[in-house]
């Protein structure tokens, strides 16, 4: 029997390893987020729990890392994580203030919105 070293089509070794640094607060605010939000939708399931899409989002935004490499770790595809990443990133803009209620606030504590 001959070894051969080649990878089968399509395929690569990956390993992953990086370290960062969140909060808990941090992480579970994201992952209730998304708890909230698959509840709201009714969704029934996700291949992974809300609080490891939470980890996988932030650390994709925060190493700008590539979609493939954050993916392959975790056997899903880039789509799934660039879905992720955009589906979090909504829920988080839905709970921004607008720029037109931020501003009259700062305008009634006294300060200038120039």
């Amino acid at each position: 029997m001959t070894k051969t070293n080649e990878h089968a089509e399509d395929t690569c070794p990956l390993v992953y390893q990086w370290r960062l640094s969140l909060s808990t607060r941090t992480v579970n605010h994201l992952a209730d987020l998304l708890r909230r939000h698959l509840k709201a939708i009714r969704s029934r399931w996700r291949i992974l729990p809300p609080g490891k899409i939470a980890v996988i989002v932030l650390a994709l935004l925060r190493r700008d890392q590539r979609l493939a490499d954050m993916a392959g770790g975790k056997n899903v595809s880039q789509s799934t994580v660039s879905r992720w990443r955009d589906e979090l990133i909504g829920l988080l803009a839905a709970q921004a203030p607008r720029l037109d209620r931020a501003l009259r606030k700062v305008t009634r504590q006294g300060g200038k919105s120039s």
